[in-house]
């Protein structure tokens, strides 16, 4: 088993990121082989919040030229993470017809990605 430190490489911060964050998705690069569960465990853990979905996109590497040299650069994935924003209590009936209720106990957004909200 992984540890969630392998999983999620990086944060990816551009003005679109930064958009899609008051609505509660943020951008992670991902190692290459981790699925989408993976994915889902691994911020949990590591940032104490509930996620919703998770979106990966798997991106090739480029050509690249420099003089007479030609390479390529190295292919990475990506996942866009939904959490949720309200983690508010939720209450259900427990056998004989008593309510019981539960607090979430999850934050409603990661304060270290890097911006502020």
């Amino acid at each position: 088993m992984r540890i969630a430190e392998d999983i999620i490489l990086a944060p990816v911060v551009t003005e679109k990121s930064a958009d899609q964050s008051l609505d509660g998705k943020y951008t992670f690069k991902v190692a290459k082989d981790a699925t989408k569960v993976d994915i889902r465990n691994a911020v949990e853990q590591l940032f104490n919040v509930k996620v919703l979905k998770v979106n990966t996109i798997n991106y090739d590497g480029k050509k690249k030229r420099v003089g007479v040299h030609q390479g390529k650069t190295a292919s990475w994935k990506k996942a866009i993470v939904k959490i949720d924003k309200s983690p508010g209590s939720t209450s259900y009936l427990k056998k004989g017809g008593k309510e019981e209720l539960i607090n979430k106990k999850y934050k409603s957004s990661i304060e270290e990605f890097g911006f502020v909200q």
